[in-house]
This record gives structure tokens, C-alpha cells and sequence, in this order.
């Protein structure tokens, strides 16, 4: 009965980290939608397709025309809202990267479903659910910028809320060779948060962070600095939340 137990406990903690890991992995959208008058707008269709891959993803507004599509992998996106009576809404240029949480709102002219109101430039995407600030290593900086042994972690400096700790009071005898102690926001090094593709990336042996993979299947990561969220709250610093290309482009099989 003691071991049925203990089996049960660890698939119920496997299926715990699974939900962590494609959590915060990934990004959602969310928004309102409303008419000209600025009243809300029920039962209106949502469609966000990634324009890079195809992968659709639908919603219907609420009573309240509040809408989300949770789960959504990084990457460019396009997104159409539409109802009988109304002129579908069209926005284009949606850009999303790594554990963000854009709010669009979306407003449904009087016409035909048939016409289209199209939005092409993309809107400065406006964080609404959570309180963390940070900023994206985007895949770009990732590849091109030169590295010293090729180890991405040293990128994380350039967020400026990150120096380089003292050794002095790590282990540093059993660290491994490119693992580099890293003070973000003035925290200790051993109170960071590592994920990576959603899962723990910390050593622990000393807290410290696990070697990220070469910048060639490294997607994108972000460093959040303060004000973080509960999902982060083992460590006392700040986090950094890494997802390979691989996690990417098999994310759409899992959803």
C-alpha cells in the first residue's frame, strides 16, 4: 500500500511539472471585445493563427466580450474577430515571445462579416497579467552576438540588472566549467529561477544555473528582475526563462 503511495505521489507530481512546463513556456492572448459605442460584444469568434507554421487556435468572447487563448507557442501571429452584423476585425504584425501576456482589444464596426477592418502595423502589446519586469533575449541577439565558449548565459547581462557574484561563498570546486554565478537585481546568485522549455534548470547541487544549450538551438529567453510572479516563488532573486527551437517547433503537437 506504502509503495502504491509513493508511485502515485510521483505521477502526480510528473503531471504537476507538465502543466508548469507548458505553462511557462509559452504565451496567451487576451482582450476585449466591443462596438462602436463601447459596449461589449458576446459570442464573437476569435481566430489566432501563426503565421509561420499555420497552427490555429479559437476562442469565443464571454458574456463580459472578454476572450483568451491560453497556451500559444512564441512566434508571429494574426488574429481575426468576427460576428453576424459586424465587420470582422483583422490585426496583423502580433509578435509573441516567451511568458508574455498581451491584452488586445478589438472593435467590431457595423457592416457585412464579409468586409474587413485590418490593422497591419502591430500595437505596443500591453502586459496585463502580471506585475514582473524583465526583458527578452530574442533569438537574433542569441545567434549573432559573439560568446566567449559559445555559452548564452553571458547574454544575460545585457538585461543591466545582472552582475557577475563572488565566488567566495559557492561551491565553486563542483560547479560545472561554464556555469557562471550570476547576481540579478541585487539577489544572490543561488536565489535565481532557471527553466528551461518550462522546466527546473537548476543545479541542485548548489542552485546554481544548469549550462543552457549552444545559441544554435536556442530559441529565446527572458530575464524577469523584480516583482515576480507566484510561479517563481522558490527563489528570492530573479528568473530566467529559456525555450529551445525544438520546444517550439513540436509545442503545437502537445495543444
Amino acid at each position: 500500500m506504502q509503495s502504491r503511495l509513493i508511485a502515485l505521489f510521483f505521477v502526480f507530481l510528473t503531471c504537476c511539472a507538465g502543466l508548469r512546463a507548458q505553462s511557462a513556456a509559452t504565451s496567451q492572448v487576451t482582450g476585449t471585445v466591443l462596438d462602436p459605442s463601447g459596449a461589449t460584444v458576446a459570442e464573437a469568434q476569435v481566430k489566432l493563427t501563426q503565421t509561420e507554421t499555420g497552427l490555429v487556435r479559437t476562442a469565443v468572447s464571454g458574456t463580459d466580450g472578454r476572450y483568451v487563448v491560453p497556451s500559444l507557442p512564441i512566434g508571429p501571429y494574426k488574429l481575426e474577430i468576427g460576428k453576424p452584423g459586424f465587420r470582422t476585425f483583422v490585426q496583423t504584425g502580433i509578435v509573441l515571445q516567451v511568458n508574455t501576456n498581451p491584452a488586445i482589444d478589438a472593435v467590431l464596426n457595423v457592416g457585412s462579416v464579409t468586409d474587413q477592418v485590418v490593422v497591419e502595423a502591430a500595437t505596443t502589446m500591453v502586459e496585463v497579467h502580471t506585475t514582473s519586469v524583465g526583458q527578452v533575449i530574442d533569438s537574433q541577439r542569441v545567434v549573432d552576438l559573439p560568446l566567449n565558449g559559445r555559452n548564452p548565459t553571458e547574454l544575460v547581462f545585457l538585461t543591466g540588472a545582472a552582475a557577475q557574484a563572488p565566488n567566495a561563498d559557492l561551491v565553486s570546486a563542483k560547479n560545472y566549467p561554464n556555469e557562471t554565478p550570476i547576481s540579478i537585481a541585487g539577489g544572490m546568485a543561488t536565489g535565481a529561477t532557471y527553466t528551461l522549455d518550462g522546466g527546473t534548470h537548476n543545479d541542485p547541487f548548489n542552485n546554481l544555473a544548469l549550462p543552457l544549450p549552444f545559441p544554435d538551438a536556442l530559441q529565446e529567453f527572458k530575464v524577469e528582475t523584480s516583482s515576480l510572479p507566484a510561479q517563481y516563488g522558490q527563489h528570492s532573486a530573479g528568473a530566467i526563462n529559456a525555450i529551445t527551437k525544438w520546444d517550439q517547433r513540436d509545442s503545437w503537437r502537445r495543444l
